[in-house]
């Protein structure tokens, strides 16, 4: 599966990847295209991060930006189960993927491990490990996140980042990286939200009312919280629609598979 833009004259929309849910589709957040006409710029709802605050940041290139990620350790990166991809390299040090500035790291992918139990239809255990050909070299602009101590609650406030689609209903890729403080929501409004579709392994982020998500091209990204990579950019129906927000993968679920993955690679 491909993060990519279509362009079709008369604004054709074009949908790859899709799995019908009652009454919408329900969509992973690494492949969507939709038609430009008329869509406010930014309805999203980010903004542009200050370049290299957050250096844990990746983007896992397959020919181009397909997802995030984020750096765990020198050799190690998570990401989403479902940016699987049987050859990727691993790009550190990243502002504008468009450009090369200078500061980046190119690292190809040597093994590239999602979890064994994921499931493509519900994004079950959407979470994937990524080693390293080589360790990155850790400066001021590559450095790692921490894993959580404990699970995330309900009011904690978030950073979620990527270079995702930054229209709910269009296309505009930006090139700079694009930041999201949301909070993380209560499990009744996320079951609510997305009624038995929300397993033990999720979380919402966002906000009920719309306009402010992640989207298409931020999968596989991290969620921040006090410091702490509690999130993992995993799904959602469409983006940034009102009472339809953001889902997660939960890292504080995967602390032993994540250790133990690790060690016997």
């Amino acid at each position: 599966m491909l993060c990519f833009i279509v362009t079709i004259k008369n604004a054709i929309s074009f949908l790859v990847s899709l799995q019908k849910l009652h009454g919408g589709i329900e969509i992973s957040r690494q492949i969507f295209a939709l038609p430009i006409d008329g869509d406010e710029d930014k309805i999203v709802g980010g903004y542009t991060c200050e370049k290299h605050s957050l250096p844990y940041q990746v983007s896992l290139n397959i020919g181009f930006h397909n997802c995030g990620g984020s750096l765990i350790s020198d050799q190690w990166v998570l990401s989403a189960a479902h940016c699987y991809s049987p050859k990727i390299q691993v790009r550190l040090g990243e502002h504008n993927i468009n450009v090369i500035e200078g500061d980046e790291q190119f690292i190809d992918a040597a093994k590239i491990i999602p979890h064994p139990n994921y499931h493509q239809t519900t994004f079950d255990n959407d979470i994937m490990l990524i080693k390293l050909k080589s360790p990155a070299t850790i400066s001021s602009r590559v450095s790692t996140v921490s894993l959580p101590r404990s699970c995330p609650t309900a009011g904690t406030q978030c950073l979620v980042s990527g270079w995702g689609n930054t229209l709910s209903s269009g296309i505009k890729y930006p090139d700079l990286l694009q930041c999201l403080d949301a909070p993380v929501l209560s499990d009744t409004a996320c079951h609510e939200a997305y009624p038995r579709k929300i397993t033990s392994n999720m979380f919402c982020l966002g906000f009920l009312e719309g306009g402010k998500d992640s989207c298409q091209c931020d999968s596989g990204g991290p969620v921040v919280c006090n410091g702490e990579l509690q999130g993992i950019v995993s799904w959602g129906y469409g983006c940034a629609l009102k009472g339809k927000p953001g889902v997660y993968a939960k890292v504080c679920k995967y602390l032993d598979w994540i250790q133990e993955t690790i060690a016997a690679n």
